[in-house]
């Protein structure tokens, strides 16, 4: 299937349209050389665009997987309308199987297990509905975070960004891009780096490709020139997204990433992490309890379907966890004062369960995360779809 790229109202490029009856997919694999989409009709199908990567992305993938369950409902009850419930529960967990590291996917299932609960009758147009709304609050939240994200960068700075967190991850303009889109716009950059992020070259294929797109100067690097950028005072903030907080603070993120907050620490230079509130994790206590991924063994060996490696033992990880002390900017996280949340929601003297509570209640918080050696280190902010609502920097120091 080939059209023109998805746009949304607000001229942001999509990797995802619900169109009359179907999802579409921008599919990201073909990126940059073609612009191919794929349609999704069922479940089934949801679930091998997610795993093979067609979308990508933890804000994206939870909002694929919310349209894969208004399939599955369609498909289960037009199949059964006394029993369906049974396997849409089946069609629920393959989806949730399909991403495990992905935390958004968990929510945007859980949501939709709500609004199914709830219904009565025909489940379809309710779940459709939720679904939606999930979409296009997802593209607001991008847009205050972004506003959230750029205050914090200082005039003349050079940014670092790893993998993909724009608007091919997300329902339009991104985590991590989207606060360099807000920082360009407001004329406070010098320079954008990006790494190409093997193994799937991501930076090089999608961040290079959307940033050039949106006319912002952007240079790609190889992903172990980091260091040399930020040893000769070229870069200043290193901005990402995350896959999944936990309830300490530990972000997983693309593999690389932990290295990247790792060098930044000790260059003396900021790490930011910009994701929405529905990437906490507060179940999962540190970044040893979440599950990472691996994958297949390929994806290092071949390129372009050619193969570049010869018969070695392999360890592919896509994603990997870094502790709070480096990504997710200090030793002991506090995000305070929150209206939804309580103080220290993400520290160890939390309110787990109340904080759960708040996140379910108002899914578009945002959270910004930052480290410097001395001063300000983290910033939370909860927003509503149109607005921030509370924004408190706290001071600390290591």
């Amino acid at each position: 299937m080939r059209q023109q790229v998805l746009t949304n109202k607000q001229a942001c490029i999509s990797p995802i349209a619900w169109c009359d009856d179907h999802l579409v997919l921008l599919d990201q694999r073909r990126l940059p050389a073609d612009t191919d989409y794929l349609a999704c009709r069922d479940a089934a199908s949801v679930v091998m665009a997610i795993k093979d990567m067609v979308v990508r992305g933890a804000p994206a993938i939870g909002i694929a997987a919310a349209y894969g369950a208004v399939l599955a409902a369609r498909s289960r009850y037009s199949e059964d309308p006394d029993s369906w419930r049974t396997a849409f529960a089946d069609d629920i967990a393959a989806l949730r199987a399909s991403r495990p590291t992905a935390v958004n996917l968990m929510w945007a299932l859980d949501r939709m297990l709500d609004a199914a609960s709830d219904a009565t009758g025909n489940p379809v147009a309710a779940l459709l509905a939720t679904a939606e709304a999930m979409h296009a609050r997802d593209l607001n939240d991008n847009r205050a975070m972004g506003e959230f994200g750029a205050a914090l960068i200082e005039p003349g700075c050079g940014v670092l960004t790893h993998c993909n967190a724009g608007a091919l991850a997300t329902a339009g303009y991104g985590t991590a891009l989207g606060v360099i889109r807000s920082a360009w716009a407001r004329g406070t950059l010098n320079a954008v780096f990006a790494t190409e992020t093997r193994p799937w070259l991501q930076g090089a294929r999608l961040t290079a490709w959307e940033l050039q797109a949106d006319g912002i100067d952007v240079t790609l690097i190889a992903d172990g020139a980091a260091a040399h950028l930020m040893q000769s005072g070229q870069v200043q903030w290193v901005i990402t997204g995350a896959d999944r907080i936990a309830a300490n603070g530990d972000t997983a993120n693309k593999i690389g990433t932990y290295g990247l907050a790792t060098l930044a620490r000790a260059h003396g230079i900021g790490m930011m992490v910009a994701a929405p509130l529905s990437t906490i994790d507060l179940g999962t206590p540190d970044g040893k309890a979440i599950p990472i991924e691996t994958r297949g063994a390929d994806e290092l060996t071949h390129f372009a379907g050619q193969r570049v490696a010869g018969v070695v033992d392999l360890l592919d990880v896509a994603l990997g966890a870094g502790c709070a002390h480096d990504i997710a900017a200090v030793d002991d996280p506090v995000f305070q004062p929150l209206e939804a949340l309580p103080t220290h929601a993400l520290g160890q003297h939390g309110d787990a369960a109340a904080a759960e509570n708040a996140r379910d209640r108002n899914p578009a918080a945002a959270v910004i995360a930052r480290r410097r050696p001395h001063g300000p280190v983290v910033r939370g902010i909860e927003t509503t779809a149109d607005q921030p609502r509370h924004q408190t920097a706290v001071s600390g120091e290591h």
